[in-house]
């Protein structure tokens, strides 16, 4: 029968029912080269915390990353078993619950996560990028009223930027906010905002002042709040472990003390944020490359035709070859920006920027090509690598499309 004749090797049957398995594969104790090994370089420390998101990938995730997406099921108890690992607030203060890691090691952690599912990763990033802007902009009240639960994953946050009128121009953004005494009246809608509706709290970019980014501020908003409801489940390609929807305001009340910062402050809160946010999303599509790397290596091996394994065919040796090539590339690149960020250094935004650009856009690249090599197989759903590529396509988008990347570095190349 077709079902018989379907080549099941250990990686595909991995990322479906089998935990164990994958874990042997990513957690290197076989089927990794030592040039793609993504432990290569790392601290002992950074070593463990990798074994550790890696182990969870396998055994908590991968199993269930069809279903998620199938079902569109937002996975709330899995992503507390990881906040109980302290990846809830990975980059956050400890005093408020935050494992106090650097960016580096962010980085690999959501790459190793992302091995077992790209999506639920990618809205873990989100919420972390959230939980880190309200520890480092937050006063003391709101830092420990806010990122406790947060850390916890008790409550899930929101990123709440575009709108529909204002994507790549973020700075246009519309939705009002008008001082009230004590409160601010929100009155506008943001757009795919991941998670929308089934999340607790909202870091919302509004306009405080005048046009343009002096006068835009940040609130933090909480579901429930009048005047806060959401626009209808969006059905996407992919992401669908994680809902999308929009967020609306009608004369919504929010007290003062919820602002972040100073009013006028919320645009370079919002692009702070980003910068992270980009290596984060840039390290997801690094882990859902890996994986297709792994699978693509195994199916070679096993699958036959004309008479011979595929992993014999010179051509698909050479794509292989470059996949390899182009996932270290990436991942180097995500690493050096992710260590200039955490120094602060003056090229940190540009360095993030590049490694969006090269690692989502190579990353995806990578993902295609595995599918490819797939065959026929490819293009069902029983494999796993045709949903690597369909939740890693939107990486070229979110966090600032891609030809904004592009704009942000050539900006910088021609000022300097």
């Amino acid at each position: 029968s077709r079902e018989a004749e379907r080549p099941r090797t250990a990686m595909a049957m991995a990322w479906r029912a089998a935990p164990r398995a994958a874990a042997r594969l990513l957690l290197g104790r076989r089927g990794i080269a030592s040039c793609i090994d993504p432990s290569t370089g790392l601290t002992e420390d950074q070593k463990e915390f990798q074994k550790v998101a890696l182990d969870f990938a396998a055994k908590e995730m991968a199993p269930y990353m069809a279903e998620w997406d199938e079902k569109e099921i937002f996975p709330v108890e899995t992503m507390r078993k990881a906040a109980q690992l302290g990846f809830g607030g990975i980059y956050v203060k400890p005093d408020v619950g935050g494992s106090g890691l650097s960016r580096l090691d962010t980085s690999i952690i959501f790459e190793a996560l992302s091995t077992g599912c790209t999506s639920t990763t990618a809205y873990m990033s989100i919420h972390n990028m959230c939980v880190w802007m309200i520890d480092t902009f937050g006063n003391e009240e709101q830092r420990h009223r806010f990122c406790p639960s947060l850390c916890s994953m008790e409550k899930f946050a929101s990123y709440c930027l575009t709108e529909p009128g204002s994507g790549s121009d973020a700075a246009s953004l519309l939705t009002s906010a008008q001082r009230k005494g004590d409160t601010y009246v929100l009155n506008g809608s943001k757009a795919f905002i991941s998670g929308g509706g089934d999340t607790d709290v909202y870091v919302v970019m509004c306009r405080t002042g005048g046009p343009g980014p002096k006068g835009i501020s940040c609130l933090v908003l909480e579901k429930g709040m009048p005047g806060l409801s959401f626009g209808k489940k969006e059905k996407k390609v992919g992401w669908n472990s994680q809902p999308t929807r929009a967020v609306i305001f009608e004369d919504c009340v929010v007290p003062v003390g919820n602002r972040l910062g100073a009013e006028g402050q919320g645009f370079s809160i919002a692009m702070q944020g980003l910068n992270g946010g980009r290596i984060n999303i840039a390290s997801c599509s690094l882990g859902a490359a890996h994986a297709s790397v792994l699978l693509a290596q195994e199916h070679l091996s096993v699958r036959k035709q004309f008479g011979e394994p595929l992993a014999n065919n010179q051509y698909l040796q050479f794509r292989l070859a470059e996949m390899a090539t182009r996932l270290l590339a990436a991942r180097l690149m995500v690493r050096n920006a992710a260590r200039a960020l955490q120094e602060g250094r003056e090229d940190a935004a540009v360095l993030c920027s590049m490694a969006k650009l090269f690692a989502t856009d190579e990353c995806f690249g990578i993902c295609n090509q595995a599918l490819q090599m797939h065959g026929g197989y490819g293009y069902l759903k029983d494999y796993a690598v045709q949903q690597f590529v369909r939740d890693i396509r939107v990486h070229q988008i979110l966090e600032g499309t891609n030809e904004v990347m592009r704009m942000i570095v050539a900006r910088s190349l021609l000022q300097g």
